[in-house]
């Protein structure tokens, strides 16, 4: 697609004509295994978000969350990451199985700096550790392993432009509903009503 006016940067060479070197600190800060600092942000964690690719090159991000702790440190260098019931799409699981590089994006509630994690992932269907991931009576059937390649944290930039822990900055009601959106764009067959109450306490019964 054309696009009137557009400079685009094709190089790395460019890319650093325009934002620069980075310090060297943060050149280096890099690390390939597990600090117990990154133990202790794991174990108080209740949200991730995992990005993938396929092999044509196709990316998903799907976001992953449990009671604080969810993802379990098998050792200095390895992780697993429990599937919870969701809608079967398997995007990610299906980039994992045709190439195995992933990206991690660990989040505290209130905090503007993560944790960030990239590693090669495969499928688990089941394990030991499986018993340590029941929440709630429910084992999950399915589990990703990270073995950790790269692990860094970042800083609160981007939370503090967006405002995004501010309460005051939010706007929930900004964009239809979740109900409302499945009946425009999903369940058109179904009455607003009907995917009120899906969507209302049966929704959040259901997630185990």
């Amino acid at each position: 697609m054309e696009l009137a006016g557009l400079v685009e940067v094709t190089s790395e060479a460019e890319l650093r004509d325009v934002i620069g070197e980075p310090l060297q600190r943060v050149r280096d800060k890099a690390r390939p295994a597990l600090h117990g600092i990154d133990r202790q942000w794991l174990a108080a964690s209740p949200f991730c978000l995992i990005a993938t690719a396929g092999a044509d090159g196709s990316c998903d991000v799907s976001p992953k969350g449990d009671p604080a702790g969810f993802t379990l440190v098998l050792d200095d260098t390895t992780i697993a990451i429990p599937e919870r019931p969701g809608n079967r799409r398997a995007d990610g699981f299906r980039n994992i199985l045709a190439n195995p590089h992933v990206g991690l994006v660990y989040f505290l509630p209130g905090r503007g700096d993560t944790l960030r994690i990239n590693g090669r992932a495969r499928l688990v269907r089941d394990a030991p550790f499986f018993d340590d991931m029941v929440v709630k009576g429910h084992r999950p059937v399915l589990a990703v392993v990270v073995e950790i390649e790269e692990i860094f944290h970042h800083c609160a930039k981007a939370f503090l432009r967006s405002g995004l822990w501010k309460p005051e900055t939010w706007q929930p009601d900004a964009v239809p509903s979740r109900p409302q959106i499945a009946k425009l764009m999903e369940r058109p067959d179904e009455s607003l009503a009907e995917l009120e109450r899906y969507y209302g306490d049966e929704y959040a019964n259901h997630l185990y």
